[in-house]
């Protein structure tokens, strides 16, 4: 853990502790005042600790602002919502101090979370549990982009780097068919092998990554430069909500559709978007016709290690924005999914993994899996989780 990352913990904790503090004196103050006021009488008691009282409900602004200043500027996890509540609610007794309350046991938590990653990476740091033979291929899904200021895969890589791994990113196109974005793997994938001469590379794809790697390995050739592909919630066998969109929407409202996506995917990077021909490769008619195309390659006979990953949501409440407004739509169509693909879909290569939230109701969906939120979630670490898969491929010899 770097030095900003500490002093952020550092100021997170104590802003912490000052919000604890002010709560325990509000309650002992409150409790000081009401046995004046039944022992002499409200005139009586404000008459004789006037002065006191206003030092208390001076010294308690003065703990109270600087503690919550600390934890809003200094926390990741409060996110939007409770920094609102705050707001909104900072001035109606009571509900005040249930929002309160709120704000410090999140904030505690997190503080407490990430000092325990920072013991266990400090612990271990010699060992380099994730130093691969090969370097890692991180491939991005649809709609998105390896932005440097904006990292896809959320707090993951860092925390891959911190136990010694060595990461490189796809940076192709983030809205292409499944054989141009894989045109675009393979000169990547080429380039990284050229520039570091480590001969091959170990991908973890997610989401349509997955089958953009699949196709440049199984026809592009890449497979002499792959040693393990390791897809994360990849709709293997498509998605049949995706059918179902794309057959029953007019073709006007598609063509708008894809021309505002495809404009505003150009301003971010893209050279030659296109919607229609992403979200069609998507489909399960699309991927029947990708696996009868690729479905003979063997990919252990060609030396590369095949593994799959995926999870659930459980319910529409188990999840976050936007995408458990999706889910009940790709539960009537594709049963249990993670938002967007059903879990039947997942299954790919020599080992399959899927991912249930034992220890909580909040279930993991297909962003949880690259940390869209940067969400520290109760019952699951994604941050560890990718640890020990790439701790898994050093053992392996990868």
């Amino acid at each position: 853990m770097d030095f900003k990352e500490k002093k952020r913990l550092s100021k997170l904790g104590f802003g912490n502790k000052l919000l604890i503090l002010f709560m325990v004196a509000l309650v002992a103050a409150f409790a000081w005042v009401i046995s004046l006021i039944v022992k002499n009488g409200i005139k009586q008691a404000w008459a004789d600790n006037w002065g006191k009282i206003l030092l208390i409900v001076f010294a308690e602004l003065i703990i109270f602002f600087i503690g919550i200043g600390l934890v809003y500027i200094t926390s990741k996890q409060l996110g939007v919502k409770y920094r609102a509540l705050g707001i909104l609610c900072g001035w109606i007794p009571v509900v005040n101090l249930v929002v309160l309350t709120k704000i410090i046991g999140v904030t505690g938590a997190e503080c407490s979370f990430e000092k325990k990653k920072q013991k266990l990476n400090e612990k271990r740091a010699d060992k380099q549990i994730c130093r691969t033979k090969y370097p890692i291929l991180m491939v991005h899904g649809v709609f998105f982009r390896d932005f440097q200021n904006f990292n896809y895969w959320g707090r993951v890589p860092a925390e891959l780097e911190r136990n010694g791994a060595t990461i490189y990113y796809g940076e192709h196109q983030s809205a292409a068919s499944v054989a141009d974005s894989a045109e675009e793997l393979a000169d990547r994938i080429k380039s990284i092998v050229r520039e570091t001469g480590c001969d091959k590379v170990n991908v973890i794809a997610h989401s349509k990554g997955g089958l953009d790697t699949k196709y440049a390995i199984a026809k592009l050739g890449m497979d002499k430069h792959v040693a393990s592909l390791t897809t994360i919630n990849t709709p293997h066998t498509g998605c049949e909500f995706a059918d179902y969109l794309l057959g029953k929407a007019p073709e006007g409202l598609k063509d708008k559709v894809a021309k505002a996506y495809n404009s505003a995917l150009k301003k971010l990077g893209d050279k030659n978007p296109s919607f229609i021909a992403a979200v069609s490769d998507l489909t399960a008619s699309a991927c029947r016709r990708l696996n009868n195309e690729i479905g003979g390659f063997d990919y252990r006979r060609h030396g590369v290690y095949t593994q799959s990953v995926g999870s659930w949501m459980k319910e529409a409440g188990s999840g976050a924005f936007p995408l458990n407004m999706s889910y009940l739509l790709v539960k009537h169509f594709d049963g249990p999914n993670d938002g967007l693909v059903g879990e039947p879909s997942f299954h790919f290569g020599e080992n399959y993994t899927f991912l249930e939230n034992k220890k909580s109701k909040r279930g993991i969906s297909h962003g949880d899996m690259i940390d869209l939120n940067r969400e520290n979630i109760p019952g699951f670490d994604v941050r560890e989780f990718y640890v020990q898969l790439v701790a898994d491929l050093k053992k392996k010899g990868l």
